[in-house]
């Protein structure tokens, strides 16, 4: 796990995805502010956010929270033992990543739009 936020990690994720940091603080619903000083670790990100980044850059949870830093949270599995109504979070967690990624492509078609 790596002990600070690995900038150079996720600006590849964003470069490979074709996204900018802007756009993901969008998806995360962030101002350009906020998401600066996640990039500088001066902000902790959440479960929540975790798997939204992860939705977006097309990566798993795990690596997200292994690259932003020790004190990440990684989300919970859908499986995991002991969870109660675990179907109905598969589910909510497949609509969150479904939205996230709807959110993204919404704003690269305006960002395109003349």
């Amino acid at each position: 796990m790596a002990l600070f936020f690995d900038k150079d990690w996720f600006d590849a994720q964003l470069k490979a995805a074709g996204l900018a940091r802007e756009q993901l603080a969008r998806a995360l619903s962030l101002t350009p502010a906020q998401i600066e000083e996640v990039w500088k670790d001066q902000r902790e990100i959440s479960a929540h956010e975790v798997a939204t980044i992860a939705a977006v850059l097309g990566v798993s949870p795990q690596d997200v929270a292994h690259y932003a830093g020790v004190s990440t949270p990684v989300p919970r599995a859908a499986d995991a033992p002991g969870q109660s109504l675990g179907g109905v979070v598969q589910r909510l967690d497949r609509i969150e990543r479904t939205l996230a990624e709807l959110k993204v492509l919404v704003l690269e078609l305006r960002r395109d739009r003349p």
